[in-house]
């Protein structure tokens, strides 16, 4: 069973529409990435699926249940989201931060503990767990961010389905912890958790994710492998500017460069 369903998706909670017609499917351990312009619905779209944004027309079934049948506590042991700008402001430690992922779930203190180890480990926050969250720098407060996510959706016994969504996780990150959220996101991956990340570093999605979503104007502009969407009549239409798409070196897969 699919993860994810998205069909004939429209969102119009503010008059003009935030969303139109979008439509794609998910399946377990699968990664998806969005990529599109500022304004293009990225963010919209993960906050429609993780259910903050009202659905005008059009179904999002998680699961095989449409996802306003799940209750929210239901929904919060299997759908995780980090969003582009976190609000805390309280005094929190690290620990405490990353430990609020765990809320949702009846696990008990020694797994949540286990589990907030494995994920501070993960997330290369472990030197900062003692710290003030409000003490942290931008990136530090990122990588947090991405522990306490993650923790939500850790262990596969915690829901029989689960959905992390990530909107621009590494957009204040150095490049080694940009290679940290890969990794991340594999691991995740690799234990069935579907995946959904928005970003602009289309070589960063390319590198791991199996498929793409490219966003123009709220609507679904171009859907595949990311050796299908990575091109030049691509770039050209959407983000209008020229570019070369090459075979990484490495990988082969393809490679993004602004000519």
């Amino acid at each position: 069973m699919a993860t994810l369903t998205v069909a004939g998706l429209h969102a119009a909670p503010y008059g003009p529409p935030l969303l139109r017609d979008i439509g794609f499917q998910l399946e377990p351990g699968e990664v998806l990435g969005l990529i599109g312009p500022n304004g293009a619905g990225k963010s919209s779209l993960v906050h429609c699926i993780a259910g903050g944004l009202p659905v005008t027309r059009g179904s999002i079934r998680f699961a095989g249940r449409e996802l306003a049948q799940w209750q929210s506590t239901e929904r919060a042991r299997a759908v995780a989201v980090q969003t582009q700008y976190s609000s805390l402001n309280f005094p929190f430690s690290v620990e405490e931060v990353v430990l609020l992922g765990r809320i949702p779930h009846a696990s008990g203190r020694a797994a949540d503990l286990a589990i907030l180890e494995e994920v501070l480990e993960a997330t290369d926050t472990a030197s900062l767990r003692c710290r003030r969250y409000t003490q942290l720098s931008g990136g530090e407060r990122q990588r947090v961010q991405l522990a306490r996510t993650v923790a939500q959706v850790w262990r596969s016994e915690d829901a029989p389905a689960r959905l992390l969504l990530l909107d621009e996780p590494s957009a204040a990150l150095d490049p080694a912890h940009q290679r940290m959220v890969l990794e991340v996101v594999a691991r995740v991956a690799a234990d069935g958790c579907s995946v959904i990340i928005a970003s602009h570093d289309f070589n960063l999605l390319a590198s791991r994710v199996d498929r793409m979503l490219v966003m123009r104007e709220g609507g679904q502009f171009a859907f595949g492998p990311p050796e299908a969407v990575l091109t030049r009549a691509v770039f050209e239409e959407v983000f209008e500017i020229p570019v070369l798409v090459l075979p990484h070196p490495v990988s082969g897969r393809p490679m993004v460069v602004r000519s």
